[in-house]
């Protein structure tokens, strides 16, 4: 009995993740934008960013700076390498360019990619460092810089908005980078605050 309800909770988790992403794909699109959201995933647009947190973390706290940074580029490397290597696999969730359930053409913006989607490395990546960022940054010069939660937001949401990934995509990307973020936070506050 127990079984069979996790079938249909399952099943009907991935037909509500389907409708969601049919609802963006033709309701909260326009041609007007695609430019906007093939930039917001594309990593050369974030260099600025980047390089604004290593100047100011060099600036602001450069007793930390190359702890902050190893730290950073640690959270990165377990979030892609759970997501791609470890998760994509295990759960082997078909992008929706490839989801033959999936009854609309996608508006695939910038190629399919790999066969698999779930989670999103993107958001697992991006959400794993606004996480890491947001509360190193908060506890070592008590700011809290809420715009790394929107650039995150943007960048998951350019995922379905694409056509690459479905939103349950992008929420479990979510979980596994706030996760990552804020155990490494979390390090690097007892290390060093």
């Amino acid at each position: 009995m127990f079984a069979i309800f996790l079938l249909t909770l399952r099943e009907t988790l991935l037909q509500l993740d389907r409708e969601l992403f049919i609802f963006i794909q033709t309701k909260l699109s326009s041609e007007k934008f695609d430019w906007l959201f093939i930039a917001l995933r594309n990593a050369i647009t974030w260099i600025p960013l980047y390089a604004f947190v290593l100047f100011w973390i060099i600036k602001k706290h450069r007793k930390f700076a190359w702890q902050f940074i190893f730290l950073t580029l640690v959270v990165f490397a377990i979030t892609d390498f759970t997501s791609a290597s470890i998760l994509k696999p295990l759960f082997m969730r078909l992008r929706p360019c490839y989801d033959p359930d999936l009854h609309i053409p996608v508006r695939d913006l910038v190629g399919c990619g790999g066969r698999y989607g779930l989670p999103s490395s993107h958001a697992s990546n991006h959400f794993g460092m606004a996480s890491f960022w947001f509360l190193t940054i908060s506890w070592m010069n008590n700011r809290k810089w809420w715009w790394l939660w929107v650039w995150a937001f943007l960048i998951g949401y350019s995922q379905v908005y694409v056509g690459k990934h479905y939103p349950g995509d992008i929420i479990l990307g979510v979980l596994l980078g706030t996760l990552v973020g804020t155990l490494f936070a979390i390090l690097f506050r007892r290390w060093l605050l």
